[in-house]
């Protein structure tokens, strides 16, 4: 099972629970419409990784602000790349198909260690480099669907474990991306630093793309 760290303990999410289309401004940049309601998407554990692996040509890259759930409310905060393989996921929706072979394969979720969230929720934000040039930003205003919204619409229909993951969504500026990359992600508070990781692309590995 794969792991994530807090306050130096290893945990083993059940599974990391995505928000899509969270920021308007990045869902103008790949064309998609405003949904009428919080688009929720599932990664399992094996797609948790330490690691940033350059998949093929057209794997992309999608900083978000995480956060750790325990005892059903959000405990801890991290930084962490949702990783789409842009080309399938574009074959699956025109075909109006479900998105898991785009974005739930294996290594698809690049996660930090988190640390305690002890600020308050309305002073986060978040900034990802690459290669030393400043590519996404986000805060909490920018966010359409707050975090407490966040938790208790998936909530409605879903079981958050101890140590289950949310990722919150992405902001403008993502792509795709080469080997030897330098990521580096940063989560703040007012200012303040709280969480920081910085990955180095790795060689792609060999992967299959299926037919539809």
């Amino acid at each position: 099972m794969r792991e994530i760290f807090y306050q130096n303990k290893v945990l083993i999410p059940s599974k990391v629970v995505c928000i899509g289309r969270n920021y308007v401004e990045h869902i103008e940049e790949l064309g998609n419409e405003v949904p009428e309601n919080m688009v929720v998407f599932n990664k399992p554990n094996s797609a948790i990784s330490g690691t940033l692996t350059n998949f093929d040509t057209h794997t992309r890259f999608e900083g978000e602000i995480c956060f750790l759930i325990m005892g059903g409310q959000i405990t801890g905060v991290g930084f962490g790349l949702d990783l789409t393989h842009a080309d399938i996921q574009n074959k699956l929706k025109a075909k109006g198909l479900p998105w898991e072979r785009a974005k739930a394969f294996d290594g698809s979720a690049v996660l930090s260690d988190f640390v305690p969230l002890e600020v308050p929720l309305e002073s986060l934000e978040m900034k990802l480099y690459r290669n030393d040039t400043l590519v996404q930003f986000a805060n909490y205003d920018l966010m359409m669907y707050k975090p407490s919204v966040m938790v208790e619409e998936i909530k409605n229909f879903m079981h958050l474990e101890d140590g289950d993951v949310i990722m919150s969504g992405t902001p403008k500026g993502v792509s795709t991306y080469s080997v030897g990359d330098v990521f580096h992600g940063q989560v703040f508070s007012a200012g303040e630093l709280l969480v920081e990781q910085e990955w180095v692309v790795e060689e792609k590995k060999a992967y299959n793309e299926p037919k539809f």
